[in-house]
């Protein structure tokens, strides 16, 4: 039997001996780092690229053993260096223990100096294409987002102070939902059973009048004694289910529009199956000019107003190309475009997907001719992954907090499959090629498209924190149309800033109606006024045409000559 003499000793160091056995590495590595420093400017001229780098380097590293003396001996040391404060604005790092507590207050200023360092790093590359420099900073504050001390539970005071006050059981529910969420295939974003199509979401009178293998068309009931005698239709993203602008009743674009005197319409695309293995650009173009014709007859009214949000607005620019090169121009009254990208030179984050690689992936995803939608809200989310996947592996995984019910948020996360062909020629023709801004590089069923062509009245929707489609690129419309045209700035970003209900008194919107060249020279002259936009809108409709007619007859979904198929929401926003 050994001697316990022999035995290392299992006794706790005390907490004088951690801070002396700490300071002695510190300063051992302080010490080598100032040697190889010295050897390496003494080596290499002052002027280089590299000596750039190796100076910001000794800033770092500088800046860190500061941060070190600091925790060993707070009352000595210097004020800690600015660029470890981060931004105060940080929501992840608003417990008060990230600052009070010295362990934690130097976990989180060492986190800001190593994000701070590697994205500079990008940025003192040398002889990098504007391109791959946002690829690889797009990649960095990607990875900067997950090794965030926030993420780990032993690294997060507030999950450590919950984890000893719960005796563990935010743990095992954060597990709980983690396991969930693997079965699932997706990140959960809000309480799956607070709401209901038809119950409380989707909930504005109406009835589906047309059914085809890609969409339902929906008639919604008028609420008022006269309409507007020019009808409008809405066509929605198909990347998402179209009650993103029937949310609650409170937030319903829809019903607020139909409550002004508007008779409306409405496309619910279907989720594509295997059946839809072929279906491209082209036949969206033609379903909504299709749309417009079917409204057109059966209210024998000569023209409609139309509305494209998001993908459906690019598709809607090329709809008016193609029904101006066949001389059919006039059935579109007027066009509204809900954040919606013509121009893709300055599309955004989203760019960064369309390489070589990106592109493969899809098509070995997608064997069966559709892509499964999870994968396009795993894109959307690593767009924000600091508040769309890393927030939430912190509140709901780690501190094992519950799912708030958030009704955008759960559209969000009801998902639709697309189109493969639609999908990869959307990112090659478009985010990557950008031809639809070259007159006659795109044909739809042989017709070349040109923008400049297009004469319809357009009324074009940004909004300024858009991180989706830029304002800067959704002004590009402005630019390639040769019809008269407003443009209208909101706040907020992608769907907040659409979906912003007059009642709700939030957020604000710019307008300007002198002559810009720019979206900045837009901004600057521009006037703010609080609130929603949609009342700006709904004077801008009528000043296209007030005329009133009866809500009597054809304007009653299904009173005309298409029978109802059923109720609204329809069959195709319940597809799974």
């Amino acid at each position: 039997m050994a001697d316990p003499a022999d035995q290392p000793s299992t006794a706790i160091p005390s907490l004088a001996e951690l801070q002396q056995w700490t300071w002695v590495l510190g300063r051992a590595q302080q010490m080598m780092m100032e040697q190889g420093f010295d050897l390496a400017e003494a080596m290499m001229p002052a002027d280089t690229p590299a000596a750039a780098a190796l100076g910001g380097a000794h800033d770092y590293w500088s800046d860190s053993i500061a941060l070190w003396q600091r925790w060993l001996d707070p009352a000595a040391a210097a004020p800690p260096p600015a660029a470890s404060d981060g931004d105060p604005r940080d929501r992840r790092f608003t417990a008060p223990a990230w600052r009070d507590d010295p362990l934690f207050d130097w976990i989180r200023r060492s986190y800001h100096l190593l994000a701070g360092r590697m994205l500079g790093e990008v940025d003192a590359l040398a002889d990098l294409p504007d391109r791959q420099r946002e690829q690889l900073r797009f990649a960095t504050r990607a990875l900067v987002d997950a090794i965030s001390p926030a993420n780990f539970p032993l690294t997060n005071p507030e999950v450590i102070e919950r984890t000893i006050a719960t005796n563990g059981q935010n743990l095992l529910d954060g597990l709980q939902h983690m396991l969930a969420d693997l079965a699932r295939g997706q990140l959960t974003h809000s309480d799956g059973n607070a709401f209901e199509l038809g119950r409380n979401l989707a909930t504005t009178p109406g009835k589906v009048i047309k059914r085809t293998p890609l969409y339902e068309l929906i008639h919604y009931a008028p609420t008022t004694d006269t309409v507007l005698a020019t009808p409008l239709v809405i066509f929605p993203p198909w990347i998402n289910r179209f009650y993103i602008l029937d949310l609650t009743p409170e937030k319903s674009f829809i019903r607020w529009a139909v409550a002004q005197g508007i008779s409306v319409f409405a496309v619910s695309w279907k989720s594509a199956d295997a059946t839809m293995k072929d279906v491209s650009w082209d036949d969206y173009v033609v379903a909504q000019a299709e749309v417009v014709e079917t409204i057109r007859a059966l209210l024998a009214v000569p023209a409609v107003h139309a509305i494209g949000y998001c993908v459906a607005g690019t598709t809607l620019a090329a709809t008016l190309a193609w029904l101006a090169a066949r001389g059919e121009a006039e059935q579109i009254a007027s066009a509204t475009f809900f954040t919606a990208q013509v121009d893709f030179a300055e599309a955004g984050d989203l760019a960064y997907f369309v390489d070589d690689d990106a592109l493969a992936l899809i098509r070995a995803v997608s064997p069966e001719g559709f892509l499964d939608g999870r994968y396009m809200a795993a894109t959307f989310n690593l767009l924000r992954g600091r508040d769309l996947i890393w927030s939430y592996v912190t509140n709901h995984y780690l501190l094992g907090r519950d799912y708030p019910p958030f009704d955008l948020l759960h559209w969000n996360a009801d998902t639709t499959n697309l189109p493969l062909d639609w999908h990869l020629g959307y990112l090659t023709d478009l985010y990557r090629d950008n031809l639809l801004v070259q007159p006659g590089a795109l044909a739809i069923r042989g017709v070349p498209l040109d923008l400049s062509r297009v004469a319809t009245p357009s009324y074009v929707q940004a909004g300024r924190d858009d991180h989706i489609a830029p304002a800067a690129s959704v002004w590009s419309i402005t630019r390639l149309f040769r019809g008269p045209m407003r443009f209208v700035l909101a706040g907020s970003g992608h769907i907040a800033g659409v979906v912003n209900p007059p009642a709700a008194g939030k957020y604000q919107y710019w307008t300007n109606d002198a002559p810009a060249d720019t979206l900045d020279a837009f901004v600057a002259g521009a006037t703010e006024t609080k609130g929603s936009w949609w009342p700006d809108w709904s004077a801008w409709l009528r000043r296209h045409g007030d005329a009133m007619v009866p809500a009597t007859g054809a304007r009653l979904p299904g009173e005309g000559t298409l029978p109802a198929l059923g109720d609204a929401p329809g069959d195709y926003v319940r597809t799974r």
